[in-house]
């Protein structure tokens, strides 16, 4: 059960209006590491937890916090595109068009910097959307629910890192003391993320339920242990050979790293089975497609 508190976690409205502004804040919400994305997985990773209650309460919690975010976007957004009729802006690309022109800078590019989201206006009548700053629609293929809570806090810790990695450009892209004072306190939730992602991987590590590699419960004799811990250079130069995963022990202390140089393959190669005659694909030759079964065309019954 959801309940649902009229005051936002935290604001400071806007001082102007910016649709242009408004259309980059939407990759916050609905881009492929915006509140809508990290919202899903922590919920469904929690719904879906298994493991101590410790861990299916915590994801819960973190999920719910980021509903409030999303709508803390939204209100911003809906300020950002308050009072900020479409001629204004168009006045405004204007004046920039020609002082591009008088430069010699190309025009394009100052009419597509000035341009707000059209969707706000005819689709959301000035609100926000479920989409990105380029208006593709947020989708559920962004989030990862494995049900392995160390490849899921992995993931969530990546997903964090992006997030405030954004959040901090879209910080540096605008002058309005209102959106930078929220951007601020969203930016230190996302600090506070990082930092809860990695306190819960040590912990789940700790416990024993889970380690490196992942899923630890796989037995590692039946994977060919003698290429589990080299590092093969697949590159011209050998600068790759310096870092800590060319040599010493490996970090889960199961093995220990190698340098391969040149690696060489170790398979055949291939030969591609001949395509069934009736898939009518192109063989090497036809005795050969002939040989790999009938060329008989299919029966069809009829009926009536």
């Amino acid at each position: 059960m959801f309940y649902h508190s009229k005051k936002l976690q935290y604001f400071k409205p806007p001082e102007k209006p910016d649709p242009v502004y408004a259309m980059k804040i939407q990759e916050l919400i609905g881009g492929t590491f915006g509140e809508m994305t990290v919202m899903m997985q922590y919920l469904f990773q929690g719904w879906n937890c298994r493991g101590p209650a410790k861990y299916r309460d915590m994801l819960l919690d973190v999920g719910t916090e980021e509903i409030g975010h999303i709508e803390m976007l939204a209100t911003t957004i809906a300020h950002l595109l308050d009072k900020a009729p479409v001629k204004v802006q168009e006045e405004g690309a204007k004046d920039a068009v020609v002082g591009a022109v008088m430069g010699g800078t190309n025009p394009r590019e100052v009419i597509m910097n000035a341009a707000m989201n059209p969707q706000h206006a005819i689709v959301s009548g000035l609100g926000a959307t479920p989409s990105d700053s380029v208006g593709y629609p947020w989708n559920g293929r962004f989030i990862v629910a494995s049900g392995n809570l160390l490849a899921d806090f992995r993931s969530n810790l990546h997903a964090e890192s992006q997030g405030r990695l954004q959040a901090v450009r879209l910080y540096e892209m605008t002058n309005d003391p209102g959106v930078k004072d929220t951007l601020s306190f969203m930016i230190a939730r996302d600090t506070m993320h990082q930092n809860l992602w990695l306190a819960a991987i040590e912990d789940l590590e700790q416990s024993g339920l889970e380690s490196t590699p992942v899923p630890s419960s796989f037995p590692l004799e039946l994977e060919k242990r003698e290429f589990a811990y080299q590092f093969w250079n697949h590159s011209e130069g050998n600068e790759s050979e310096e870092g800590r995963w060319a040599k010493g022990p490996s970090i889960d202390g199961k093995g220990e790293f190698e340098y391969v140089a040149n690696p060489q393959p170790l398979g055949p190669e291939p030969q591609p089975p001949q395509p069934e005659a009736q898939l009518h694909g192109t063989p090497q030759n036809r005795q050969a497609q002939q040989g790999n079964g009938s060329s008989a065309p299919p029966v069809v019954q009829r009926i009536g």
